[in-house]
């Protein structure tokens, strides 16, 4: 089994200083190898069908409208599914000590995820992005690797791995998705449903924080 993590946003409560309104964090599960496999084939050939350059990546933020379409079509079929977490940072709404902290924000967020989506993971080999924010990656690393032994049980978490999301297409997918449920978040924001849509027969659960 195999699991890709992105985070959208930041965790930042000064939205008055640039810090972004949500806090978005997604989970993309693949339960086989081969179905993983053939999702990233897919996902290299679309970058040839659109004639990017070698090393070029899909980046939900970034990208146009066009090409999150011609993505998110492109994966729709394969046999993945996800959950995630959005934290809406209103300092009304988000006003307990965790929260003022980069690193409780974090552990916090990530105990909540994966409380969700434990039933359904089981040796799972963990893909971190190790290109996105330091912090962000340092406390999940160290949040999974604790679990990876807890209570002596069979451990839901085998390993954990840092690889970099230029060159691993399914970490572009979880930055897709993370991008999606974010995106969603923001009402005002244009074919927030449209992108919703296409992936939303992947979904097993987002949580909105708080509710």
């Amino acid at each position: 089994m195999l699991v890709f993590i992105d985070e959208s946003g930041d965790p930042g409560l000064d939205t008055k200083r640039g810090a972004s309104k949500f806090f978005t964090v997604a989970l993309v599960v693949f339960e086989e190898n081969e179905e993983a496999l053939a999702c990233d084939q897919r996902i290299q050939l679309l970058k040839k069908e659109l004639r990017w350059e070698e090393g070029d990546e899909f980046h939900f933020k970034r990208n146009s409208d066009k090409t999150r379409k011609a993505f998110l079509e492109a994966v729709a079929p394969y046999n993945f599914f996800y959950y995630g977490i959005v934290f809406d940072k209103d300092p009304k709404k988000l006003s307990s000590d965790i929260f003022k902290n980069k690193r409780s924000f974090y552990s916090y967020a990530c105990g909540l995820l994966f409380e969700s989506a434990k039933n359904r993971l089981l040796n799972t080999s963990v893909i971190v992005d190790r290109s996105g924010g330091t912090e962000f990656r340092s406390e999940l690393t160290r949040y999974l690797r604790k679990k990876m032994n807890e209570d002596g049980k069979t451990p839901i978490i085998k390993n954990v791995k840092m690889q970099s999301s230029q060159s691993n297409n399914l970490l572009q997918l979880a930055d897709y998705i993370a991008g999606v449920i974010g995106r969603e978040a923001k009402d005002e924001k244009k074919f927030a449903q449209e992108y919703k849509k296409l992936v939303s027969h992947r979904e097993m659960e987002v949580q909105r924080f708080p509710k």
